[in-house]
C-alpha cells in the first residue's frame, strides 16, 4: 500500500513539474504588453509621434536582445498603441480600453502634462504602473498617485530654469514672460519666474494666453513696451512657430528671445529665418553626449532611428530621446522588480534612482515619482547652425547677445 502511495506521490509531483514547466513556457511566449496613446491629430501630434518612435526603437532593440527576464524566463515586449486625438476628454476612456480590453501589463503616458493628468486617474484606479516620458507639470506629483513616475522628463518647475540661468549669465536684467494657459507651460514659466526673481532679474510681464490663440501681436507689443531685454513665451511647438514669425513681422527687436521648442528639427525646418538667433533648450544635439550606463548612446539611437524610420518626415528630436530613455529605464525597473505588479514596479523605480544614466542624462526621482535630473542644455540657432551656449562645461560656442536687429540681418 505504502509503495503504491509513494508511486502516486511521485507521479503527482512529476505532473506538477510538467505543468509548471508548461506554464513557464507559455508565459515566456506571452509578450509584456505596454499600452500607450499617440495623437494622430491636434496640438500634440508632432511631439506624440516623435515620442512613439523613440519607444519603438527601444522595443526593437530589446526584443532583438531576447526580451526582459522575469522569474527566470525572457519575455519580449509589445507596444499597444491607441489614438487620443490630442483630446484630454478622450484620454481616460482610451486608457480604460488599454487596461480592460487590451489587457496591458503597464503603461506609458501620453504626450504632455495635459493628457497625462487625464490618464493618471484611470491608471491609478486600475492599479496599473504608468511611466511618464514627457509630462512635467508639478501638479501631477501632488495628487498622491502611488504608481506614476517620470522616467526622463524633469519636473516643469525646473524645466525652464536653464534658459533663465543662461540669459542671466549673458547680462539680461529685464525679462518678459508669456505662457499658454495649460499645466506644462504654466509650470515651466512659474519655475522660470521664481528663478529670475531669485537672481535679481526684473520680471516686466507675466501674461497667460488661451488655447487657440492665433494672433500674438498684442502680447509681443506688450512685452516690448514693458522694457524687457528678453522675451520668454512658452507654448507648444506650433504656437511657438507662429510667435517667431509674428515677432519678425512686427520687427520686435528684443536683445534675446527664448522659445523652448526652437531647436526641434520640425521647428528649424518650418520656421527658417524666423528662428535665427533664437535661444531654446534641448537634450539631443550632436555635441551633447552623456556617458550612458544603460541603453544606446546618442549616436547609436540616431543610427537606429534612420534605419527603423527611413521615411520619417522629421529627424529624431528630444521627444524621441526622452521616450527612448524612458523605455530603457522601464526595462531596468521590470528586471529589478522581477514582476509586473504596480507596487513592486514602483518600489524598483525608487530603488534605481541615481543609478542609471541614459542618453538624456541622469535618472533621479523621489517617492512621488518626480524627476529632478535630465536638465536641458541651452542652444542658440545661428544662421550656420546650432551652438550649445549653456552650461559652460558643455558649451560649444559663445552666445550672440544682444542679437542683431531684424533690419541688420541678411
Amino acid at each position: 500500500m505504502k509503495g503504491r502511495q509513494s508511486l502516486l506521490a511521485l507521479a503527482l509531483a512529476a505532473l506538477v513539474t510538467t505543468l509548471s514547466a508548461g506554464e513557464a513556457a507559455a508565459q515566456a511566449d506571452k509578450p509584456i504588453r505596454i499600452g500607450m496613446t499617440v495623437s494622430s491629430t491636434g496640438t500634440f501630434a508632432l511631439q506624440a509621434q516623435s515620442g512613439q518612435r523613440g519607444a519603438e526603437i527601444w522595443i526593437e532593440d530589446l526584443n532583438q536582445r531576447g526580451g526582459i527576464e522575469i522569474g527566470g524566463t525572457k519575455r519580449k515586449v509589445e507596444l499597444v498603441k491607441l489614438d487620443d486625438r490630442s483630446d484630454k476628454q478622450l484620454v481616460p476612456r482610451v486608457y480604460e480600453t488599454l487596461i480592460k480590453d487590451e489587457k496591458v501589463d503597464l503603461l506609458f503616458a501620453p504626450f504632455g502634462s495635459t493628457l497625462t493628468a487625464a490618464a493618471a486617474n484611470t491608471t491609478e484606479t486600475n492599479d496599473k504602473f504608468m511611466v511618464m516620458w514627457s509630462a512635467s507639470a508639478d501638479s501631477i506629483y501632488k495628487q498622491g498617485y502611488k504608481y506614476v513616475i517620470s522616467a526622463t522628463q524633469i519636473a516643469g518647475s525646473l524645466l525652464g530654469q536653464p534658459g533663465v540661468r543662461a540669459l542671466h549669465a549673458m547680462g539680461v536684467k529685464k525679462i518678459a514672460f508669456a505662457y499658454l494657459d495649460e499645466p506644462f507651460p504654466a509650470a515651466l514659466t512659474q519655475g522660470a519666474i521664481d528663478l529670475a526673481k531669485e537672481l535679481g532679474m526684473q520680471v516686466t510681464m507675466d501674461e497667460k494666453f488661451a488655447k487657440g490663440t492665433k494672433d500674438f501681436n498684442i502680447l509681443i507689443q506688450k512685452a516690448k513696451a514693458s522694457g524687457a531685454e528678453a522675451f520668454y513665451p512658452t507654448a507648444y511647438e506650433g504656437d511657438q512657430m507662429t510667435i517667431a514669425r509674428q515677432i519678425r513681422e512686427t520687427n520686435a527687436d528684443f536683445k534675446a528671445v527664448l522659445l523652448f521648442y526652437a531647436s526641434q528639427p520640425q521647428f528649424l525646418q518650418q520656421a527658417g529665418k524666423d528662428g535665427h538667433y533664437v535661444f531654446s533648450e534641448t537634450l539631443l544635439h550632436e555635441k551633447i553626449n552623456w556617458k550612458v550606463s544603460h541603453g544606446l548612446d546618442r549616436a547609436g539611437m540616431l543610427e537606429r532611428y534612420k534605419k527603423q524610420f527611413p521615411n520619417a518626415k522629421f529627424d529624431a528630436d528630444f521627444q524621441t530621446a526622452l521616450a527612448y530613455g524612458a523605455g530603457v529605464i522601464t526595462e531596468e525597473i521590470i528586471k529589478t522588480a522581477g514582476s509586473l505588479e504596480a507596487a513592486k514596479l514602483k518600489d524598483a523605480a525608487v530603488k534605481l534612482s541615481g543609478k542609471i544614466v541614459t542618453l538624456t542624462g541622469e535618472y533621479q526621482i523621489d517617492e512621488t515619482g518626480k524627476q529632478f535630473k535630465n536638465e536641458f542644455a541651452v542652444v542658440q540657432t545661428l544662421p550656420n547652425g546650432l551652438e550649445v551656449v549653456y552650461p559652460p562645461q558643455i558649451a560649444t560656442g559663445k552666445a550672440v547677445y544682444p542679437v542683431p536687429g531684424f533690419g541688420e540681418r541678411k
